[in-house]
């Protein structure tokens, strides 16, 4: 996140337009993540399928999209993270995640987490849980992105093994002091909550009007 003065406004429909053209491609890379993992097929077959996926990959890159000015949505002003690990659309690592914002503030995203997330067998590695955390504490302390705002500390209690499968993320602010902003949040399955979180989240100097 930079100077605002850095920032180009996408019409909500310009940006309906690329999502639709971009996120199915990632949802069919993210479909082919899961089938990579759990490849069961004999030699010939894997073979046969990286060399179509090598052919792929090489008409992707022989024609790289130029690098574009960092975008807000002119409706929202959210900015347009379209390769976010946790959020964004056109990511195929990315989980299914897409985070609501209830009239409180309060931030939260129900989501499913199969097996490219799992760490101990049946469970979200703990760093994926630090990703989703990380991501909804700071959608909470920023207004769901459109403050500038940055992570300054993250503190994580795995209270339990967090299973694959359905979870649920939330987070709300829990206070502001000058230009610190300290958040809570969840991370929970239908036993209950898996891993508690508290962030701190800072503005940055150019956001506040100052230098230093």
């Amino acid at each position: 996140m930079n100077s605002e003065s850095e920032w180009d406004f996408i019409t909500a429909e310009d940006y309906e337009r690329i999502a639709s053209l971009h996120e199915p491609l990632a949802q069919a890379v993210r479909r082919l993540i899961h089938a990579t993992v759990h490849a069961g097929a004999d030699t010939d077959t894997i073979e046969q399928a990286r060399m179509t996926i090598d052919r792929v990959s090489q008409a992707l890159e022989d024609t790289p999209a130029q690098r574009p000015r960092i975008l807000r949505h002119a409706d929202t002003g959210r900015p347009v993270v379209w390769a976010n690990p946790a959020v964004g659309r056109h990511n195929p690592i990315a989980p299914s995640m897409t985070v609501h914002q209830d009239p409180d503030g309060r931030c939260w995203s129900e989501f499913t987490l199969g097996p490219v997330y799992e760490g101990p067998p049946g469970m979200v590695h703990g760093g994926i849980c630090a990703l989703l955390m990380d991501q909804i504490l700071g959608e909470a302390a920023t207004n769901k992105l459109t403050e500038a705002k940055f992570t300054g500390t993250i503190t994580l209690r795995y209270l339990r093994g967090t299973p694959l499968g359905p979870l649920r993320a939330q987070a709300w602010v829990e206070r502001i002091d000058g230009h610190k902003t300290y958040a809570r949040g969840s991370l929970s399955d239908a036993e209950g909550t898996t891993v508690e979180a508290e962030g701190v989240f800072i503005m940055p100097a150019w956001a506040r009007g100052t230098t230093g």
